[in-house]
């Protein structure tokens, strides 16, 4: 497929970002799991664990555009699966960010955790139904769905690092001195 083929530069460069940054949220984790805030367990499923799963998302889309498909219906099955299943998935956590009790989600967190997610998901899906007749379109649409996971993504990762360091950490420090008090007088 030519019009593909015009994408691989795109592909090789979104796909690596989403790799590398996939190993950085890890190394996160780590430096949270040293000092865990408080119901850590309750929020981490709804605001870590998607942000993996968007990065992984970018990935996969960046290897299958790379397979040699004999035609573009496979591969548009393929991100269409992709996008439905994200649309399901952002549905569970749209519905635990309400329900969990460890943070009230602002604004700026639902439109990051949840919509602007669902709709690179639902974009998706709607370029893998677009793809027979549009081809072109339908790769900007896959392009652009791919660069709004891979940008929320930074966000949601930079979002959680932040509030781990500028509001975790620093009620960890403000709490230390009363606990330290408190074990020498024993």
């Amino acid at each position: 497929m030519p019009t593909l083929a015009e994408w691989d530069s795109f592909y090789v460069i979104v796909g690596s970002a989403a790799g590398a940054l996939i190993g950085l949220q890890f190394v996160v984790m780590t430096l949270v799991a040293v000092r865990p805030p408080e119901r850590v367990a309750e929020a981490g499923p709804i605001f870590a664990t998607p942000t993996i799963i968007h990065f992984s998302s970018v990935l996969l889309l960046s290897a299958l555009l790379r397979v040699p498909w004999p035609d573009v219906t496979p591969l548009a099955a393929s991100w269409g699966l992709l996008g439905l299943a994200g649309i399901i998935y952002m549905v569970i956590i749209a519905r635990a960010m309400n329900r969990q009790a460890a943070y009230e989600p602002v604004f700026e967190d639902w439109l990051f955790h949840a919509l602007l997610p669902l709709l690179a998901y639902v974009i998706l899906a709607v370029a893998a139904l677009d793809a027979a007749d549009h081809e072109r379109d339908a790769l900007f649409g896959v392009g652009g769905a791919s660069l709004l996971l891979l940008f929320v993504g930074i966000h949601n990762a930079w979002d959680s690092t932040a509030y781990h360091v500028w509001v975790n950490l620093a009620k960890n420090r403000r709490e230390e001195p009363s606990q330290a008090g408190k074990r020498t007088k024993r």
